[in-house]
């Protein structure tokens, strides 16, 4: 690079120094700053390349530097997806998908806003729709290493300065301002100018006539100068975007995919007589060839004998006329394959997760050796599960026994089986289920609204979203903010109403009352995590056990440490 640097330096004091000597033969002067210009042109695309292809190497090292430092638990500095976690939606504030710590923030691998947003949405969409199409892309994609690598890579390197809603939202809304001479308007001046210049090289007219000349191609830019001016500011801003995404969808077009979804994506980029990335580059010369307008020189002499604004400003209205309501769908894929390629990053980091086998049968699911993808697998202990459809599981436990791990992992599987990951277990077969929790209440001083009302508007939020169709419910510890008796009756009639209401899902309760339910209603089952005291230290398997749990540990902990 340096040695390109030093080379356009020689090759611009040379063609100065070429131009002083030859300065009283007009024509010599011009032959010298035509090939001085076209040599500096050369070196300076060749030292482009050059950087780039050294950025784009450095991009792959972080890469693999990144995966090494995650797959050692090294990953807490990473996006944490904070704006995606909302309190009201079904499950996203209660079982860590965002947040440090969080599942997102483990798998998340996109580049691009767009693509984190459409990641963000993958796992909060709640689709039971096509997951064996969706499985079929993830695995396929997990497959193509170097392939999702130089598409990251490439990704990392787009440096978007306005966001791609914004730039579709100018394109559709964009008002042409040049007439349809316009089209031909600058090739007949240039004729002309050709001309001129030939009549002056042979002495045939005064060299004076050329400078005539330039004041007339001035005056015709001048008119449509300030529009000019706007539609330059705007594409300014643009321009790397869409040369950069033009690599992107290059990438995607020329790949070969096998997978019904990732065809489908390629194929919308491919709907045109051209493909999308080479449609791109020609927006993305047209807006460099505006942006040189910046250079003085450039600007008097193309615009005085070529119209070269008018030429350039014509070629963008004209692409943006064709083309605006195209380029949504463009991001989109952009986008997607952002998206899809943290989705197959994850698949490919754990081979020996199985994808789940979708059926449609009366069990929710069947899975062997569940466990969470997040906890470190040489000490987690994992659980068989097997829950029906219309069945209610109400767990027990000591503190600290794995209630709470295994609420936020049978969930986990849920979102991870409806994206189409594989399922951190040995085996899982899944009927597609919606998720739907109440974990993690909370207060409200904006909203004026006390713990225990928040938590009875998620209840009745769950409550009213059953009615209308089946969702797997997921509860931890309800009705915390009333007093013992009155949330021990509570929570009984609530778990009777959605047992009634033939809902299907999990509770985890401190309340062992609560465990009397199964002696009343077939579909209620009762298990527990268990924690035993052991030369007066506290000792817990992790286990799910069938029946309800008899030690709990709230008086030792308080003793332990010297709280009571």
């Amino acid at each position: 690079m340096t040695s390109l640097s030093l080379l356009r330096l020689l090759v611009f004091v040379l063609t100065g120094l070429g131009i002083y000597i030859a300065f009283n033969i007009w024509q010599l002067t011009v032959a010298i700053t035509i090939i001085g210009i076209i040599i500096f042109l050369k070196l300076l695309s060749r030292y482009t390349d050059v950087k780039y292809k050294k950025a784009f190497n450095e991009a792959l090292v972080k890469i693999n530097e990144d995966e090494i430092k995650i797959a050692s638990g090294d990953f807490h500095d990473r996006d944490k997806g904070e704006p995606f976690q909302e309190p009201n939606h079904f499950y996203s504030l209660d079982i860590d998908l965002f947040g440090r710590g969080s599942f997102f923030q483990f798998i998340n691998r996109t580049t691009i806003k767009e693509g984190t947003e459409t990641l963000a949405f993958l796992l909060k969409e709640n689709n039971i729709k096509e997951i064996p199409i969706r499985q079929k892309a993830i695995e396929e994609l997990s497959k193509k290493v170097e392939w999702r690598q130089h598409y990251a890579a490439t990704s990392s390197l787009v440096k978007v300065e306005t966001p791609a809603i914004d730039i579709v939202y100018w394109l559709k809304n964009y008002h042409t301002f040049l007439p349809n001479f316009a089209k031909w308007l600058p090739p007949v001046f240039t004729a002309f100018t050709l001309v001129l210049l030939g009549l002056t090289l042979t002495n045939l007219l005064e060299i004076s006539f050329i400078g005539y000349w330039l004041l007339v191609g001035l005056a015709f830019t001048g008119r449509y100068i300030k529009k000019i001016n706007a539609l330059s500011l705007h594409t300014d801003k643009v321009k790397d975007t869409f040369r950069q995404y033009a690599q992107l969808l290059q990438l995607i077009e020329s790949e070969t995919f096998s997978s019904e979804l990732l065809i489908k994506k390629q194929k919308q980029i491919k709907s045109e007589t051209k493909e999308a990335s080479i449609i791109f580059k020609e927006l993305s010369r047209a807006l460099d060839a505006l942006d040189n307008r910046n250079n003085i020189i450039g600007a008097i002499f193309g615009n005085g004998y070529f119209l070269t604004d008018i030429k350039n400003s014509y070629r963008i209205e004209k692409w943006i006329k064709k083309y605006a309501n195209k380029v949504e769908d463009w991001f989109e894929v952009v986008s997607f394959f952002d998206a899809y390629n943290s989705l197959g990053n994850y698949a490919f980091n754990h081979p020996e997760h199985m994808y789940p086998e979708i059926l449609e049968n009366n069990i929710v699911i069947k899975a062997t050796g569940l466990g969470h993808p997040l906890l470190d697998k040489s000490k987690r202990i994992d659980s068989d599960l097997i829950i029906e459809s219309e069945q209610f599981f109400i767990v027990t436990g000591a503190n600290m026994a794995g209630k709470s791990t295994f609420l936020r992992t049978v969930s986990l599987h849920i979102v991870m089986a409806n994206v189409g990951l594989p399922i951190c277990a040995k085996t899982s077969q899944y009927t597609p289920v919606k998720l739907i929790t109440s974990m993690r209440t909370t207060d409200s001083l904006t909203d004026d609204s006390s713990y225990f009302f928040s938590e009875l508007t998620r209840l009745k939020f769950i409550v009213d979203t059953i009615n209308r169709e089946p969702y797997f419910i997921v509860l931890d510890e309800i009705l915390k903010g009333t007093n013992s008796t009155d949330k021990a009756i509570g929570s009984k009639k609530f778990v009777e109403k959605l047992v009634t209401s033939k809902a299907t899902g999990i509770i985890a309760t401190h309340d062992l009352n609560l465990c009397e339910i199964e002696k009343q209603l077939d579909d209620v089952k009762n298990y527990y995590f268990d924690a035993e005291i052991i030369n007066d230290e506290l000792h817990f398997d992790y286990k799910l056990k069938k029946g309800i749990c008899q030690n709990m540990n709230a008086s030792f902990l308080l003793k332990k440490m010297d709280i009571v």
